[in-house]
């Protein structure tokens, strides 16, 4: 469930197709995402021993060896990737990094949402490296330290 008010539209990242755009301002800290509606989840051992399984594009790791698939398509699926992301990803929810203004494309790292040692099928637009999913606990270790940093109060 997308909780801002938001667009899809043609995506500023090279090859990327449609984003998704905020259409109002998002700040820090807030959750523009939730999960909501899971029907489905498999594991990445059975979803990668069957090359033709039907919700292999729409697979997203949810936790440890688990993904979460969903049939039905989201506009959740216009979040383009990038290492240098707007939206932390952790555990299904996708937090605003920093303010966020209204026209702001939403990003994450696809890193966290692949299986672990999995390629992406396409390179980062911006540094050309090789998008390949990190092991579970180092991901998870990577994003609850991040959204522990976001939620701390602003130092001045």
């Amino acid at each position: 469930m997308i909780t801002a008010p938001y667009l899809v539209r043609p995506s500023r990242i090279s090859m990327a197709g449609r984003g998704l755009f905020l259409a109002a301002p998002v700040p820090r800290g807030r959750v523009i995402v939730a999960p909501s509606g899971v029907e489905h989840t498999l594991s990445v051992a059975r979803l990668l021993a069957t090359p033709d399984h039907p919700h292999s594009d729409s697979a997203i790791r949810w936790f440890e060896d688990t993904v979460v698939v969903s049939p039905e398509p989201h506009d959740e699926k216009y979040i383009n990737h990038s290492f240098e992301p707007t939206g932390l990803w952790h555990l299904g929810f996708i937090f605003a990094l920093a303010d966020l203004p209204a026209g702001t494309e939403l990003t994450i790292d696809y890193r966290h949402l692949l299986a672990p040692g999995l390629p992406a099928e396409f390179r980062d637009s911006v540094t050309d490296q090789a998008v390949v999913g990190l092991p579970w606990e180092d991901s998870l270790r990577m994003t609850t330290r991040a959204l522990a940093e976001l939620l701390q109060p602003a130092r001045r």
